[in-house]
């Protein structure tokens, strides 16, 4: 009789361990998994910060060929600073959209009306630089929803996600395109 109360209790107490030892491997696994998107959404800022490092030479070194618009480099620097406060992926996302946009028509405009810039060694240079940074941006992105992806799909899986909502985890958002990112931009001289 004693030795049956011996083997349950042990058993009950190996059950316990195993549940415990669970719980303890979910959390960790939710914390491992939250800390890769933590870095995922650095990188996204990182490379933000470069493209926004870039842009003072860039237009140092059109300012040189051109009385460049003012009302069009406002827009620019307006953005980038936009870019740079930016608290939430939703409004970085459209902070680097707004960006986007007042390069594309900014760049646009100054190399139409000042072809010589073109040959520039300087502005191709640096040029090659925001292309190459856009290129990482899109990457720091890809890498960042793959990584909350990741999460979510953890945390939404039965038990795991009654452990999640006890433990406090929630799910990150997407880093996504504005909506007028559809929207082909109107460029316009006149």
């Amino acid at each position: 009789m004693k030795n049956k109360k011996l083997i349950i209790i042990g058993i009950v107490i190996a059950v316990i361990v195993v549940l415990i030892g669970s719980l303890i491997g979910s959390y960790n696994n939710f914390v491992e998994r939250s800390e890769r998107v933590t870095a995922a959404s650095a990188e996204i800022s990182t490379q933000l910060q470069r493209r926004a490092d870039l842009i003072p030479n860039f237009v140092a070194t059109v300012k040189g060929y051109s009385d460049y618009e003012q009302e069009t480099f406002t827009a620019v620097t307006e953005a980038r600073n936009a870019v740079a406060n930016a608290d939430s992926v939703g409004e970085q996302a459209a902070a680097s959209q707004r960006l986007d946009s007042a390069i594309d028509i900014w760049v646009n405009a100054v190399t139409e009306a000042y072809p010589e810039l073109k040959a520039s060694e300087q502005y191709i240079g640096l040029q090659d630089e925001l292309t190459g940074t856009e290129n990482r941006i899109a990457q720091a992105r890809r890498d960042y929803n793959e990584r909350a992806k990741e999460f979510n799909v953890s945390i939404k899986k039965f038990p795991r996600n009654l452990l999640a909502g006890i433990f406090g985890f929630e799910a990150y958002e997407y880093f996504e395109a504005d909506s007028d990112a559809q929207d082909v931009p109107q460029v316009s001289f006149n």
